[in-house]
């Protein structure tokens, strides 16, 4: 299940954060790769013990929960800090998959990554190329966002990132262990979230809001892990 998550940030929490990352100190993104992710892996990194990146990982882990998309998705448990990339001249990620499990460092806390997620601080026209290509059920789905904007997906997924042949393609990207660890499941309640919702909008006195909000609860009590 691929989520587009729009508008998790403001046009001036993303001009701000932009003039930050700018003017920063980038490193190797080497440095948070796996073995295999290491071999195929060519960008740039905030450290995470850099001040900038604390400070906007921060403000956008405050957005997301305010974010009834992303809640509704997600169904977050434990959120890995955010971290932050930047690809120019060429560079690229080949395919890889995402570590089945991150520890967070300043804590020692183990999160399980069942879901990825993109955050895009670059315009679609700022930068050539930089698709995040992610194999789907369906195939290959190419995501390049509006500023501001995120892409969420199951971390079991196949993905790459093209190379960036003008611009600068800067992104944050972090991991998320869900209260619902199948993709089936979130699926399926992510529908029927949306089913409620739209329902208690056209017809908000209707006996089925009810049902079905039993519906889901009851769903969620099931496969929720705590």
């Amino acid at each position: 299940m691929l989520i587009q998550v729009p508008e998790v940030l403001t046009a001036e929490q993303v001009k701000r954060f932009r003039a930050m990352l700018d003017s920063t100190d980038w490193v190797d993104g080497k440095v948070t790769a796996g073995y295999q992710s290491a071999q195929v892996k060519d960008n740039m990194q905030l450290s995470e013990t850099n001040p900038v990146a604390i400070e906007i990982g921060k403000e956008i882990l405050t957005a997301l929960n305010r974010n009834p998309v992303f809640v509704s998705a997600a169904l977050p448990k434990k959120i890995f800090p955010p971290l932050f990339n930047r690809y120019t001249g060429g560079q690229s990620f080949g395919n890889h998959v995402d570590n089945s499990v991150r520890r967070i460092n300043s804590t020692g806390e183990y999160v399980r990554t069942d879901l990825s997620m993109t955050l895009f601080f670059s315009e679609p026209d700022e930068y050539d190329g930089g698709e995040l290509v992610i194999e789907d059920t369906y195939g290959s789905k190419s995501v390049k966002l509006p500023a501001g904007d995120a892409i969420l997906y199951p971390s079991t997924s196949l993905h790459h990132v093209r190379p960036v042949t003008r611009g600068a393609r800067v992104c944050s990207f972090f991991w998320m262990q869900s209260m619902v660890r199948s993709d089936d499941q979130r699926s399926l309640l992510l529908s029927l979230d949306v089913a409620i919702q739209k329902l208690n909008r056209d017809g908000p006195d209707h006996e089925s809001v009810v049902e079905l909000t039993g519906v889901y609860h009851n769903l969620l009590r099931q496969w929720v892990e705590l």
